[in-house]
């Protein structure tokens, strides 16, 4: 028997109007009903509609004026509009981010935990560690706490979170009506005293369908894939190109390994924006279209920041003026090195990136057909780039409904994706370990070193 070629799998990544900086002054956007319900319910639908594994919403503790005066900044609180989705939605993933800077572990577990009963066991959590002084502020502190400890903070809230979750096993409810209603002998403390928390446990309910909420991880720091590689099951990277997912990839792999864990047991998913059309020029022109609507004079102000280059004199629609290379340059390294990786790919005229910054910063675009969209989403697959993609559409529900409707058939074409939903979980829906045989491959390695 052949092979299954590996499947792609794909989280929305629902975000405002659209990620396209200019997508919510779009005629068509949905940016008047981006506070109500039934704006994501119908995202979340399609969504279901497509076969993907899960949408995922981001957070944040606070709100800019002037950022929220250029264009939709805030959310509802995601887990409470996570709650609405999981009963509006039967397969659906439902993944929100968590500060572990302003949560703590109990109140963290216990919030998911009963979203993941709630859903069936839909429910993954993508721990952050904050990044703005501002959002301290709204939770009484003067700042953040430097990089060193809010990661030590987010390693050790990740191992009570894990914890507790182990503490209220679902066998241990009998309901057995002669008397006994739950079985305490199955429940346990964990009575862990840290440099950052205190708990005792066990958490106050029974565990869901899929043990517990699947862990996903975004940091692309030393630090942070040092926390991916210890405890993350699937992660949301940040790469402009198959080349840079691939050295990701393989590098966090390598860590995984090293902590004890299967190097294929996680899910790698960058993000990714895409511009489909039946033709690409078709593609082209609604990348256009979006890039219209940019604030122009704004967008090359803050062009001139990243590259410490005068850009009012340079021609929109003309290719982008050569730059220094990275090593002479002396401003923020990271942000300049992935322009020159935009500029590289793209070969992108002035207004072109502008949009790509608008639209995806350092995340992958891919602008064509589903054909040529399908070639390299396979190549990043086989390659060993990625697992999957978190969709970062351009404009909602537009951009979403293009590749709903033209890639997914053309990649289920291909047997390289669902025709169905295969699961219940979204562990088992991401082709993920289960729990136990994680333990065992973690307990197997400590045994052998």
């Amino acid at each position: 028997m052949s092979q299954r070629k590996r499947q792609a799998h794909f989280n929305l990544f629902l975000y405002g109007a659209g990620h396209h900086q200019a997508a919510w002054r779009a005629p068509d956007s949905g940016a008047e009903r981006l506070q109500e319900l039934d704006y994501y319910i119908e995202l979340a639908r399609l969504c279901e509609r497509g076969l993907l594994d899960a949408v995922f919403f981001a957070d944040g503790q606070a709100v800019n004026p002037q950022a929220a005066a250029a264009g939709p900044t805030w959310f509802f609180e995601p887990l409470t509009l996570l709650t609405a989705l999981s009963q509006h939605t039967k397969h659906l993933g439902l993944v929100c981010t968590v500060s572990s800077s302003f949560y703590t572990p109990f109140h963290a577990a216990r919030l998911l935990a009963s979203l993941d009963r709630i859903s069936g066991g839909r429910v993954g959590v993508n721990v952050v560690t904050s990044m703005w002084d501002t959002e301290a502020q709204n939770h009484g502190m003067d700042k953040l706490g430097d990089h060193a400890t809010r990661y030590g903070r987010a390693e050790e809230f990740i191992t009570v979170l894990k914890a507790l979750w182990d503490t209220f096993p679902a066998s241990a409810v009998k309901a057995d009506r002669s008397g006994q209603f739950t079985d305490p002998g199955q429940l346990r403390t964990i009575d862990h005293v840290g440099e950052h928390f205190k708990v005792r446990g066990p958490l106050n309910l029974p565990s869901g369908p899929q043990g517990s909420p699947v862990l996903f991880q975004a940091g692309a720091s030393e630090q942070g894939r040092n926390l991916a590689a210890e405890h993350a099951e699937a992660i949301y990277a940040v790469a402009a190109d198959e080349q840079m997912a691939k050295d990701y990839s393989q590098d966090v792999r390598r860590r995984v390994a090293a902590a004890g864990r299967d190097p294929q047991g996680l899910a790698i998913m960058p993000g990714l924006v895409t511009y489909v059309g039946r033709t690409l020029e078709e593609a082209k022109a609604k990348q256009r279209a979006l890039n219209d609507l940019l604030p122009i004079e704004q967008s090359l102000d803050q062009l001139a920041l990243f590259v410490q280059q005068d850009t009012k004199a340079w021609d929109l629609d003309a290719p982008v003026p050569p730059l220094p290379p990275a090593e002479e340059f002396t401003g923020p390294a990271g942000r300049y090195a992935t322009i020159l990786r935009l500029i590289e790919i793209h070969r992108p005229t002035v207004r072109e990136l502008l949009g790509l910054l608008a639209a995806g910063g350092g995340h992958c675009t891919m602008i064509g057909t589903p054909e040529s969209i399908a070639d390299e989403i396979e190549s990043w697959l086989d390659s060993g780039a990625a697992d999957g993609f978190n969709l970062m559409p351009p404009s909602l529900p537009g951009a979403l409904e293009d590749f709903i409707e033209l890639v997914i058939p053309e990649l289920q074409r291909r047997g390289r994706y669902r025709t169905e939903y295969e699961h219940r979980t979204l562990r088992e829906n991401l082709g993920l370990p289960e729990l136990q045989a994680q333990r065992e491959q973690v307990s197997l390695a400590g045994h052998r070193s």
